[in-house]
């Protein structure tokens, strides 16, 4: 079953949700209860760990439900460490991902902030050889890539070459103040690239990482032209991906759902589900 758009956040576990998103003494396996919710997450987790042990990937598969995507992260090791120069271990990690290609969203390219215009090659090798059942996702950082030039054409013709699609990171946002002390709001500006925002669909499945402020009124303000772009890509065939951040992720899963509301009413998209907390909550 595919859905109209999925809506996620950057992962599933996150102990500041217990007692609000989750129930106070939820489970270790949040992952089931999460996908009553959400439709899909980022797999932030394989950037750092690499390739996942079968049984870790099989508990995976067992909790998600058929409707549900996942969009993993291509390990550093490839992306940062070599740089694309060799590709047998971005194989293994789809490989590995075997049960889950039923459930399987952009897998996402995340590159260095150096990775330049010269090294668009190597960006063709993987995209050449990356399998075509399984999509995928590049997201650039290199400041060449949003000057509108001759680098930025390049790289998007090279994504609509090999129906790639290029991740929208907007940062706008979590950049729209100083920080003014707050600790989550200052590490956040210090983590993420402060990079202009180039909205274009690439290919069939548009992903946007909407990085949110602590301000709730700031980030509604933020989002509210992304209803007409994403009511627009729906309308056309296309299948957004929108994941919800917020400065220290705290809120996000509230964030997500209060956007999601705003979305749902123009692009006549199906309510959420109560949070898994929220339905205990109830039983008291």
């Amino acid at each position: 079953m595919t859905l109209p758009l999925y809506l996620g956040l950057p992962m599933w576990a996150n102990q500041d949700w217990l007692g609000s998103f989750y129930p106070r003494h939820a489970k270790t396996e949040l992952l089931s209860d999460y996908a009553t919710v959400f439709s899909s997450v980022e797999g932030n987790t394989t950037f750092y760990s690499g390739i996942p042990k079968q049984a870790t990937v099989a508990a995976w598969a067992s909790q998600a439900p058929s409707h549900f995507r996942f969009c993993f992260k291509l390990p550093a090791s490839v992306t940062h460490d070599q740089r694309l120069t060799r590709l047998e271990e971005a194989w293994a990690f789809l490989a590995a991902l075997a049960p889950l290609h039923d459930r399987l969203g952009p897998t996402m390219v995340q590159l260095p902030r150096d990775f330049g215009p010269q090294e668009l090659p190597q960006l063709e090798a993987l995209l050449a050889a990356w399998p075509r059942h399984l999509p995928c996702a590049v997201e650039v950082r290199h400041p060449d890539f949003f000057l509108k030039g001759t680098a930025e054409t390049a790289l998007n013709r090279l994504l609509i070459t090999y129906s790639a699609n290029r991740v929208m990171l907007d940062v706008r946002p979590v950049f729209s103040t100083p920080a003014n002390g707050h600790i989550g709001l200052a590490h956040a500006q210090q983590e993420k690239p402060k990079l202009p925002l180039h909205v274009l669909s690439t290919a069939k499945y548009p992903v946007i990482r909407f990085i949110g402020h602590i301000d709730k009124t700031i980030n509604k303000d933020y989002f509210s032209a992304w209803k007409a772009r994403l009511k627009l890509w729906i309308s056309q065939g296309k299948t957004p991906f929108l994941f919800v951040h917020t400065a220290d992720n705290r809120e996000s899963p509230e964030m997500a759902r209060l956007l999601y509301n705003a979305l749902a009413t123009e692009a006549q998209l199906p309510p959420l589900n109560r949070f898994p907390g929220e339905k205990q909550s109830q039983l008291f």
